[in-house]
């Protein structure tokens, strides 16, 4: 029995007439017979009594004409709610998140979605372990996925990138270490720790950035693993142990005050929270749902894409030509394939960096401290079977850092303006081991950066008071620089006997004795110690001919040439530590615990990118600028002994691709 045959049955039942049904439904008289007739041979019993010309209702058919009224506004109902779905007006939505996301993130987001779309049913299942997740995706249980590890490793799904979460350290509001701003988990090794089981998200971004630091929890002699996250919370509420999750776990027990949330050193930058879903629907969609609001023929899927960019703004398509992560952790692949063996290759990086010299922090110490430079080392593709062994060597000055390039001995170089110079003449013809300029690092335009000092009972007031005296400087630093031309400008080049500063105190430059030299010139921050400690001022006229002064990074032209990937990703990393120093209101408190200076001179000193104007002589800034070392060289070559800085050839020299590179 079609709903057609009865649609025409009700008709010639209200009508009591053939032709005046056939009238109404534009049909001929014929056809309408037919129907009739159809419909009686299918139910086997006639519908009506013909009398003649009048025709009436059997009992059958009665039952019928009371009965399929009703059929007929189910039809309607079903048509009606078809078109409801075809337009996005109701419908459902299965969604499968992990037991973080759903529990610390996604409830809000429903609220919100169920409030902008009435008519939608929503389903959430939540998955302890991201293959089941991936399961229910690709069998079609759920529409779509929600996770914080990465799907990228399967053609047939999409990942998304539409939040943001960052990872901490969890203790009891009564343990010992609840008060600290800020934890180390690699200086924390030792303590009893408390972790969800291995295939767990958390376990598993936790593993793969120990990983990354040459660590495993093997190294944890304390360690308990429990199955469930209730269990992890007892385990913490008794006040012994350190749990690791994302800030989106037990946020109510941390809003209760029961429990607290601690930044990580090792997981300074934010991680991901993803949407998974088959393959083309999301990129597609997004960028629809951006471009046509509400449209009536959006999907369910297609209008939370559209809420969680209106939301968070923060949809973006994790693809090869996408910004470098510079802010946000790599998160490890979910993949079900097994990785082949293969010999490792070990790749060894050396970097020169001066990690008490302020301006270059971020190139150096906070790189170092953060373990960055290992989350953004290439590991896939030729770099698979790569291990990598990185040597953090820190000097007092940039001369043992020039020599190292120049000697082949090390990789990358973080130097002041002058020293970079001199690194520079490594790439003139014939030297069997030239170097880069990939980038700078910060920079002062005003050059106010280096200074001359001296003891506070010294007699000597001005620069021409230096005529026949002795001045130690670190040789081959920027201030060594500046100390050369402001002599050679007021023609006391030759008359200023200048000394070596590291034979003078080898160890410690940060302690300048006050004898047996008559001053001292130097670079910051060791100029602004010495004089915060009273032994001695600033010569009252500054020396003269500032330039703008500038840090940067040299790297061997073989680890250029050879591993462009690798300077990439240190230059990402560097982007990453600046903006972690840019971002984070504790940074500047944290370097002075890593170095022992005073809060208020390293604020001095780095200002934040994004606050030029405040007091900070230096500011972050990755942009080459060939003008200032051009000046640099004109300046410093008319000084005997420094004439070869003419034979570097900028256009050679500088190799700017790869913050190019950064930018595309």
């Amino acid at each position: 029995m079609e709903v057609y045959q009865v649609r025409v049955f009700l008709e010639v039942a209200r009508h009591l007439s053939f032709t005046e049904a056939a009238d109404a439904l534009n049909l001929t008289q014929p056809a309408v017979s037919a129907k009739i007739k159809s419909l009686e041979s299918e139910l086997g019993a006639p519908l009506f009594y013909r009398l003649g010309r009048k025709i009436q209702l059997t009992e059958v058919g009665q039952f019928l004409l009371e009965e399929g009224v009703k059929l007929i506004q189910i039809e309607n109902q079903l048509l009606e709610k078809i078109q409801e779905i075809k337009k996005g007006k109701s419908g459902n939505l299965r969604i499968g998140a992990t037991g973080a996301i759903a529990s610390g993130w996604l409830p809000e987001v429903i609220f919100t979605y169920r409030k902008a779309y009435t008519g939608i049913q929503t389903q959430c299942r939540v998955f302890d372990k991201p293959e089941d997740l991936y399961r229910a995706i690709s069998s079609n249980q759920v529409d779509l996925g929600l996770c914080d590890i990465g799907f990228s490793e399967f053609s047939e799904l999409t990942t998304t990138v539409v939040d943001q979460i960052q990872y901490v350290a969890l203790v009891s509001a009564t343990h010992p270490l609840a008060s600290q701003p800020w934890l180390s988990l690699q200086a924390l090794q030792r303590e009893p720790w408390v972790v969800l089981p291995v295939e767990s998200p958390s376990r598993l971004v936790l593993e793969a950035r120990l990983s990354e630091l040459g660590l495993s929890l093997a190294e944890f002699p304390q360690l308990e693993t429990v199955d469930t996250p209730s269990l992890l919370r007892t385990y913490l509420l008794q006040g012994h142990y350190l749990g690791f999750a994302s800030n989106l776990e037990f946020r109510a027990e941390c809003e209760a005050g029961l429990l607290v949330s601690i930044p990580l050193q090792e997981f300074a930058l934010t991680g991901n929270v993803f949407l998974i879903t088959p393959k083309g629907v999301s990129q597609t969609d997004a960028a629809y749902a951006s471009t046509s609001r509400r449209a009536p023929t959006l999907s369910p899927v297609q209008k939370l894409i559209q809420l969680l960019q209106d939301m968070k703004g923060l949809i973006r398509e994790e693809l090869p030509a996408a910004p470098p992560p510079g802010t946000r952790l790599r998160s490890p692949e979910f993949t079900l394939r097994p990785t082949s063996p293969h010999r490792p290759d070990t790749l060894t990086l050396s970097i020169g960096i001066q990690n008490g010299t302020i301006p270059s922090i971020t190139a150096g110490l906070i790189m170092q401290r953060l373990g960055l430079l290992e989350h953004f080392l290439p590991r896939d593709g030729r770099y698979s079977s790569t291990q990598y062994q990185i040597h953090w060597q820190d000097y007092l000055t940039g001369a043992p850092i020039v020599e190292g390039l120049e000697q082949g001995q090390l990789s990358i170089g973080i130097l002041g303006d002058y020293p970079l110079l001199l690194s520079g003449l490594r790439c003139t013809q014939g030297n069997p081991n030239p170097t880069r300029l990939v980038s700078f690092i910060s920079i002062n335009p005003d050059g106010s950066c280096n200074a001359v000092i001296v003891p506070h009972h010294s007699p000597v007031q001005s620069l021409e008071d230096l005529k026949g005296r002795v001045l130690a400087v670190p040789f081959k630093s920027s201030a060594h620089g500046m100390v050369m031309r402001s002599l050679n400008t007021a023609n006391l080049l030759d008359q200023v006997t200048l000394t070596s500063l590291e034979q003078m105190n080898p160890h410690n430059l940060f302690h300048l004795p006050e004898q047996p030299v008559d001053g001292y010139a130097h670079f910051a921050p060791f100029h602004d110690v010495a004089c915060r400690r009273g032994a001695f001022r600033y010569l009252s006229d500054r020396p003269s001919e500032p330039l703008p002064a500038f840090y940067g990074v040299a790297v061997s032209s073989e680890l250029a040439d050879h591993h462009p990937e690798v300077v990439m990703a240190y230059l990402k990393a560097l982007v990453a530590a600046q903006t972690w120093y840019d971002s984070t209101p504790s940074a500047p408190f944290l370097v002075s615990q890593w170095t022992s200076l005073e809060t208020e001179i390293i604020t001095q000193i780095l200002s934040s990118s994004h606050q030029r104007s405040s007091t900070g002589r230096f500011f972050s800034d990755m942009t080459i600028r060939p003008d200032w070392l051009q000046i640099h060289i004109e300046k410093l070559s008319q000084i005997p002994g420094n004439g070869g800085l003419q034979q570097i050839d900028l256009s050679q020299w500088i190799q700017d691709e790869f913050l190019l590179g950064l930018r595309n």
